[in-house]
């Protein structure tokens, strides 16, 4: 396969081999940071393929190779905030039966993984897994676009503030707003940090 970078600049020059297979190789993150944006199948998928039209349209505008995932998150997070406005009047996404589509986990609440199959601890993982990502929805819009962006997808304090238009002070206090925010949420559940294994 093509370095990163070569590969970038063939696609901003219109080689449509190029950019299928960077989307090949970034359709996974998208779809990933759509669903813990929405904790929702069909809204992630939209949004993934939005994400890449728009990416195929406008890549040639793209100034610098080096800034084509900040670039790539600003598309996604413009798309996810399209389906907001779009489902702002429509009944809630539900959490029932919901499960991570990966094996990433958050870097800051991680929840320890046993390696022996034991039902007990499966169930209470999963539970704290929904609970979680009902505490990622109740975030405002802006607080939960840092912390699914910081904490899943890892990107940088500067590539957040990039893709999103906003300083990295503004990306600091919207991260620890919205994580100050899920742990309140979090010890009202009479559910400690030190639960699920927060690593500070």
């Amino acid at each position: 396969m093509m370095h990163a970078d070569d590969l970038i600049a063939r696609a901003r020059e219109g080689d449509t081999v190029a950019q299928g297979k960077l989307m090949q190789a970034w359709y996974k993150r998208i779809y990933n940071f759509g669903y813990k944006f929405f904790f929702d199948h069909d809204l992630a998928m939209e949004v993934a393929q939005k994400t890449f039209i728009a990416m195929h349209r406008n890549i040639s505008q793209l100034q610098q190779d080096s800034s084509f995932r900040p670039w790539l998150y600003t598309i996604a997070v413009n798309c996810c905030r399209e389906e907001l406005r779009r489902r702002k009047n429509s009944r809630a996404v539900s959490l029932h039966d919901l499960r991570p589509v990966d094996e990433e986990q958050s870097q800051v609440w991680e929840i320890a993984v046993n390696r022996e199959d034991n039902p007990e601890r499966k169930l209470r993982q999963s539970e704290l897994a929904d609970l979680l990502h009902n505490c990622l929805l109740q975030l405002s819009e802006e607080q939960r676009e840092v912390v699914v962006m910081k904490e899943y997808e890892g990107l940088k304090f500067r590539e957040i503030a990039d893709a999103l238009s906003i300083s990295e002070n503004t990306v600091k206090s919207r991260m620890y707003y919205g994580l100050e925010a899920m742990k309140r949420m979090l010890e009202r559940r009479k559910i400690t940090i030190e639960t699920i294994g927060y690593e500070g």
